[in-house]
């Protein structure tokens, strides 16, 4: 619950008693945020019990574990930029997932949820794990895909889908063992769009984050899509969350950046808006969803200066950290696969023997 709602309905209260929370469960303005209703007291009584966590060693660098058990471990206002790409719910199987406890009771991989709702709650958790170590000024860019509610396979790449488009895929629904149900969901009906980012951010809000924007990425190249009742997908979205109204913001770096770092591409209009026309990446040699190299080159720029802290807890083939680099910030990344973490420094060591090799040239 927002901190603001807490104060709308009870007054300057200093500690709440079962009683308060009583009361703010009955508010008809109160809505889900990462706990369903009925067990949000279940949970405090848990969460105050519980230990407080043992503080991250590692002030930087790329840390292998899940970012549930290590965003509440961050020192306090400790991040000012965040840029991530989530997985994306039922849409791939990726290397090394680890299931989690989540505050909602299920024991899932993040983005193996049964439903788009349990999806949207864990989301909202991080999101509530990491406010504590955000600066004030500091922004969160969350880079998401929605999902359509349909019956289909869960595969792991976007070359095993575009065979199965082509029809070669002899593999039927029952054949995989990760696949998608498109029934017993609360509110969505078969083949309909999800809604994932919006919901995501209505609750981010909820919790007491500013929804700055709502940015669509156009993505230069797209997967076709076997449809004929709907128009194709070819947009993905970034949410840029803040603690306060007015976070650090430079918006002229979109005219100073080179467009490989996130500065206006040959696509882009003088302004810099909500729509962003970016190329996509091939992810070649390592994560299968890799975010092209300007688009956290454009968030970290816009968002922090030379020596900020940037976070990236779902940091996959480290092109957060190569773009942080870059830009002359410190970084810090999760990840539960020790594939690409293996992946992220080898692409790391070669952008420095490169930097250096260009050092010496000059």
């Amino acid at each position: 619950m927002a901190t603001s709602f807490v104060k709308r309905v009870l007054g300057p209260v200093q500690l709440l008693s079962e009683a308060h929370v009583r009361v703010l469960l009955e508010q008809d303005a109160f809505a889900e945020t990462f706990v369903p209703r009925s067990k949000v007291l279940e949970y405090l009584d848990r969460v105050t019990l519980d230990a407080p966590p043992e503080p991250l060693i590692t002030p930087s660098g790329y840390v292998v574990g899940s970012a549930l058990d290590l965003l509440p471990r961050l020192s306090p206002m400790s991040i000012q930029t965040v840029v991530t790409s989530t997985p994306y719910w039922a849409m791939r199987i990726y290397d090394d997932m680890i299931p989690s406890r989540w505050a909602d009771g299920e024991f899932c991989a993040y983005g193996m949820e049964q439903t788009p709702e349990g999806f949207i709650r864990h989301s909202v958790e991080m999101l509530h794990n990491l406010r504590p170590a955000m600066r004030e000024t500091g922004s969160v860019w969350w880079n998401l895909g929605d999902t359509y509610s349909t019956r289909t396979q869960i595969r792991s790449n976007a070359a095993e889908a575009l065979r199965a488009m082509q029809g070669k895929d002899s593999k039927g629904w029952r054949d995989h063992a990760c696949r998608r149900y498109s029934a017993g969901h609360s509110y969505l009906k078969d083949g309909e769009q999800s809604l994932i980012p919006s919901r995501i951010a209505e609750r981010a809000s909820r919790i007491g984050y500013y929804v700055k924007s709502m940015i669509a990425w156009v993505k230069t190249a797209s997967l076709p899509e076997p449809q004929q009742s709907r128009v194709s997908r070819n947009i993905e979205t970034i949410m840029h969350l803040s603690l306060q109204r007015t976070p650090e913001f430079h918006r002229d770096i979109y005219h100073e950046l080179a467009p490989e770092l996130g500065g206006r591409t040959s696509w882009e209009t003088g302004k810099l808006s909500d729509s962003w026309i970016l190329p996509t990446s091939s992810g070649r040699g390592g994560h299968g969803a890799q975010f092209p190299l300007a688009l956290p080159g454009r968030c970290i720029a816009l968002s922090s200066s030379p020596g900020d802290m940037v976070l990236d807890p779902f940091m996959g083939s480290g092109t957060t950290a190569l773009a942080a680099e870059a830009l002359n910030r410190k970084w810090l990344g999760f990840d539960v696969s020790e594939t690409y973490a293996a992946y992220a420094e080898g692409r790391l060591n070669q952008q420095a023997l490169l930097s250096s090799i260009q050092e010496v040239d000059n």
